[in-house]
């Protein structure tokens, strides 16, 4: 119920004619949510083969390595979550595939947990080795080419699993509003460089 209007919220940079490209999908909940042209979801894991549904693609594999995808294949590549669960190398790949594979314009959205809004808890998750705030991912993506569209600082908080089903119906006021207690996770919309087509 989150990812619904989670999605809805998201859907205003995402066109419904776009090629779209989730890294690292999971159980897809973002890519099952769109509305787009052509969703391909991509995760190292099977669980995307079996929750993906029936409009979605699904492709197993290494999300820093994009060779199947031609360049400029994409309008929208979107990742939730996935930076902090890779060393730098894994990141500079994946943000430099992920340029390619974007048609000029295309953008590239990531949802991440901020270390600067939740220091205390961001290593309670075992497979988190990177660090990253709202201006170091800022300069991350900047360096790699992107253009910042919008950065949120403060976007959701750091997990929503345990109030979730309780606290749905608050998702759509909590997403409008600029107060966000107990905010842990940033926004980044990054746009490759170049006239939209």
């Amino acid at each position: 119920m989150v990812w619904r209007h989670l999605t809805k919220y998201l859907q205003c940079w995402v066109p419904a004619s776009s090629d779209v490209l989730e890294l690292g999908a999971g159980w897809c909940d973002f890519s099952n949510q769109v509305s787009a042209n052509h969703i391909v979801a991509m995760d190292q894991d099977e669980t995307a083969l079996r929750s993906a549904a029936p409009h979605v693609t699904t492709v197993v594999g290494d999300c820093c390595d994009l060779s199947r995808f031609e360049n400029s294949s994409f309008d929208v590549v979107f990742a939730s979550n996935l930076l902090e669960h890779l060393e730098r190398p894994q990141t500079e790949a994946l943000l430099g595939e992920a340029h390619r594979v974007l048609r000029p314009g295309g953008r590239l959205i990531l949802l991440q947990p901020n270390f600067r809004l939740n220091p205390r808890h961001y290593f309670d998750d075992y497979t988190h080795v990177a660090i990253f705030t709202d201006q170091s991912l800022h300069d991350l993506l900047v360096v790699n080419g992107f253009v910042i569209e919008r950065m949120f600082a403060r976007f959701l908080p750091l997990t929503l699993k345990s109030h979730a089903a309780r606290l749905n119906f608050l998702v759509p006021w909590y997403l409008r509003s600029p107060i966000k207690p107990l905010a842990g996770q940033m926004l980044a919309v990054a746009t490759r460089p170049g006239e939209r087509r």
